[in-house]
């Protein structure tokens, strides 16, 4: 068996071993939801353990994935959308695991495994196959620059979850409030990944492939294949296969129209299974998890929300500026170049600098602060997403 192949299986080992992390941390929460006696403490102790065994083992098998896949490519495997979204799932439940060992909070658990379960899945529908670095990542920078804002980004992301399980406690979803609108479109936005998994999942399968050729942003003739059908159609294109479906709109040359269309095909087939929820359940998806945070320590999501912005900030500092800005240098003789990822890099970095003024200064705890930690993870994952797939620039992983 080669590396490669080992590294996938144990990939694959993780997945599964979060699988089941996640819904023994589910029954650990449900089990115990009301607290009745000393007993049910003990339970939820005891099945939060044995859940916590079964993540520590899945985080082992993604460092055997991670290293074993650096040994088969020679080079930190930063470099493309598989490998650093798949690390990006890596560092999350890194950061859980540290969380846990203080904390002992099953059901932050019950949140993370599975947002790094659909992290994973969204990565597994990318290219996986180990090709050659490019000249500008031909560099040690690769490893430094890249693991240090993936780690910082797992980080950060722990103090969404613990805002998430605040909200979903304090929000009153019987009442009609901004504040329970958008705690459902975070519910929703969570859909939609499961929606790119399935609809890249089924035109995958289904061997859909459509080419055009097109004009690029530099006016240089390329050709792209689509492998979902064309919503949006590259600049000034040209089909190549009439028998496929023809795009609806044209897009300028700054924006990859193939990835716009995994992004609305995403939009389409997520909206369909959220609704689908909702009839089965006949309640919103917010109100499903209701009842597994009926118990939660308020004060507890609070610290760990903010103790975890203040580990993950001067990481992202260091990661996405300081080592980016000697890596640019280094690479295209430029510290700063306002290309897209650097400006998402910036505004990410301002918007926790905010957090913690607002915090530290403003006194902006509790409610206020885990709205915060849940935008800055979506403005994490608007880099991830939008910047990488559909904004071309020299960062861009796609």
């Amino acid at each position: 068996m080669s590396l490669t192949d080992l590294s996938g299986n144990l990939l694959y080992v993780a997945f599964f071993a979060y699988l089941i992390g996640a819904i023994v941390f589910g029954g650990a929460v449900k089990g115990n939801k009301e607290r009745t006696s000393e007993g049910s403490f003990k339970s939820e102790s005891r099945w939060g353990n044995i859940a916590f065994a079964i993540t520590i083992l899945g985080f082992l098998a993604n460092l055997g994935y991670f290293f074993t896949r650096w040994g088969a490519t020679g080079h930190a495997p930063l470099s493309n959308m598989f490998e650093f979204t798949t690390a990006f799932g890596m560092t999350l439940v890194a950061g859980f695991i540290v969380i846990y060992a203080i904390y002992k909070t099953p059901i932050v658990g019950m949140v993370v495994l599975p947002v790094a379960l659909l992290i994973i899945a969204f990565a597994s529908m990318f290219p996986s196959e180990v090709s050659p670095l490019i000249p500008a990542l031909q560099s040690n920078w690769l490893a430094i620059h890249v693991s240090t804002v993936v780690l910082a980004e797992g980080v950060l992301a722990i103090s969404a979850a613990a805002g998430l399980i605040y909200l979903l406690k304090v929000v009153d979803l019987n009442k009609k409030s901004k504040q329970r609108f958008w705690l459902e479109a975070i519910m929703y936005s969570l859909i939609l990944v499961i929606g790119f998994v399935v609809a890249s999942s089924y035109f995958s399968l289904t061997g859909y492939e459509s080419e055009f050729a097109y004009v690029d942003k530099e006016g240089k003739n390329a050709e792209i294949t689509y492998h979902m059908p064309a919503i949006f159609g590259m600049h000034q294109y040209e089909q190549l296969n009439e028998d496929k479906m023809t795009p609806l709109m044209e897009t300028p040359a700054v924006v990859n129209a193939g990835k716009l269309t995994t992004v609305m095909w995403s939009l389409i087939v997520g909206t369909i299974i959220y609704w689908l929820i909702r009839l089965i359940a006949r309640r919103r998806i917010a109100a499903i998890f209701k009842p597994f945070v009926k118990n939660v320590n308020l004060q507890l999501m609070d610290e760990i929300g903010y103790r975890a912005v203040i580990i993950g900030f001067p990481l992202f500092s260091l990661g996405a500026l300081i080592f980016a800005m000697i890596w640019a240098q280094i690479a295209w003789s430029r510290f700063w170049g306002w290309d897209p990822k650097e400006v998402w890099a910036l505004v990410t970095w301002l918007f926790y600098a905010a957090y913690l003024h607002l915090r530290l200064g403003k006194g902006w705890h509790g409610e206020k602060s885990a709205w915060l930690g849940v935008v800055g993870f979506a403005i994490i994952m608007f880099n991830l997403v939008a910047v990488n797939l559909i904004i071309a620039g020299l960062h861009s992983y796609a």
